[in-house]
This record gives C-alpha cells, sequence and structure tokens, in this order.
C-alpha cells in the first residue's frame, strides 16, 4: 500500500493520494447514511408503543369531531448498542487516517487503495486532510454524546466534582444530532462525488489568517511522476 495510499512512508510532510481518499469517502458515506435513518426515526417517529390490543371507545370525540380511544401504552425506548458499534468503528477509521503509522490499521484504507491501483495518483499533503478528518471525529463524538447522555454526564461530573450535567435526562436538543449528520453526509458527498474537501478549504483560510503554520503547498513538485 506504500505508493497507492502514501507516497513515500519515509516523507517528512506526508503526502496521500486523494483519489484513493475520495474512494474511501465514498465508503464511508455508508455511516451518516445509516445514523440519517436512525435520528429521523428518533426525531419524528413516536414516542409511544401501544401495548397488547386494548383499545377501548371512550364514545367521546375532540373538538375536531375525532373518535376518541383509550389505550394501553409505554414511553418508546431506544437501544444504541449497534449505532454505537458503528461510531465507534467511524471513530477509529477517522482517527487511524490521521498518521502514518496507523492509517495501515484501517481496512477501508486498504480496500480504497486497492481499488485505486489502476488510476492515476493524485499527491495532496496529508495535513489539510487530518483537519478535515479531526471535524469528522467531533461530529461523531458529538453523536457518540447523543446516544448515551447519562454516561458522559457521569464522566464530567466525576472529573469536575460537582453535578454539571444531569445524568437523567437528555440534555441535548433532539434535532442537533440529525443537522450535524445531515452536515457530515454533505461533507462526504462533495468530497467522494466532487472531490471537494470542505475541511481542507477551511484549513487553507487558517493557515492564511495565520492560525496554522504549513509549508506553502505551492512550493512543493507535486508532480511525482506515474505510481507505480
Amino acid at each position: 500500500m506504500g505508493l497507492l495510499w502514501f507516497r513515500s512512508r519515509d516523507d517528512v510532510t506526508p503526502f496521500i493520494n486523494d483519489t484513493a481518499v475520495r474512494i474511501r469517502a465514498g465508503i464511508m458515506m455508508a455511516v451518516p447514511v445509516f445514523m440519517v435513518f436512525t435520528l429521523l426515526d428518533i426525531v419524528f417517529g413516536t414516542r409511544w408503543v401501544v401495548t397488547g390490543e386494548v383499545i377501548t371507545d371512550t364514545f367521546e370525540t375532540d373538538f375536531d369531531g375525532r373518535i376518541l380511544y383509550m389505550v394501553e401504552a409505554v414511553r418508546r425506548t431506544y437501544d444504541y448498542t449497534l449505532q454505537t458499534g458503528i461510531l465507534f468503528y467511524a471513530l477509529f477509521e477517522m482517527l487511524a487516517g490521521m498518521s502514518v503509522k496507523t492509517a495501515y490499521l484501517s481496512p477501508t484504507i486498504w480496500l480504497s487503495s486497492w481499488l485505486a491501483r489502476r488510476s492515476k495518483a493524485v499527491w495532496k499533503p496529508l495535513a489539510p486532510k487530518r483537519f478535515a478528518w479531526t471535524i469528522g471525529t467531533c461530529m461523531i463524538g458529538f453523536c457518540l454524546i447523543f446516544f448515551h447522555p447519562e454516561k458522559f454526564a457521569a464522566a464530567v461530573n466525576f472529573v469536575l466534582r460537582t453535578p454539571v450535567l444531569p445524568t437523567t435526562e437528555q440534555y441535548l436538543a433532539r434535532w442537533l444530532p440529525l443537522v450535524m449528520v445531515w452536515v457530515c453526509l454533505g461533507f462526504m458527498w462533495l468530497e467522494a462525488v466532487l472531490g471537494y474537501c470542505l475541511g481542507c478549504e477551511l484549513h487553507a483560510l487558517l493557515v492564511k489568517v495565520g492560525l496554522f503554520t504549513q509549508e506553502c503547498e505551492a512550493c512543493h513538485n507535486l508532480d511525482f511522476g506515474p505510481s507505480s
């Protein structure tokens, strides 16, 4: 994979194959797509589950003339075991891709590199991509907090030694994770389909205003010749 994902493992400034990166983004899009369906069900789905078949006509109507029935129902609860596992795997993928030493642990990097083996390599510096993946990591972390607010609250309260966050209720707005997942899906679609890395553009802007320091990409010889 040395000449398929990284230009060289010995580069002081690592360069990665943007063709393989785009393929990997397309593969990883499956995660936000799955989360969109999960969060749509949470935000817009019913919060109650009717138990049994006990539905009794009250012989009354509401102000709109609709018949009122009496039912046995319980508050709906969610099991996020599958979602949590998928998010932790996505978190691993984001973190693994940020370093030359850990990238080889990522199955999607191996797969995307293999799929890109017959395409011309387009070498780009790793730093902007690392920043973009950091944004993705933060979004994944936010979703994990939404799925397990009580555990995060307990950890924060333990560290701060004071009850800052409630441990018995959802303190995050229900719509926030859904918005973030759509944003994440949009970022990955731009990368995979259009080859436009919005996170990289933000990184370039922060370099321009002086918040980040980075060698001038234009000063590098980015034409490394044919990929083998």
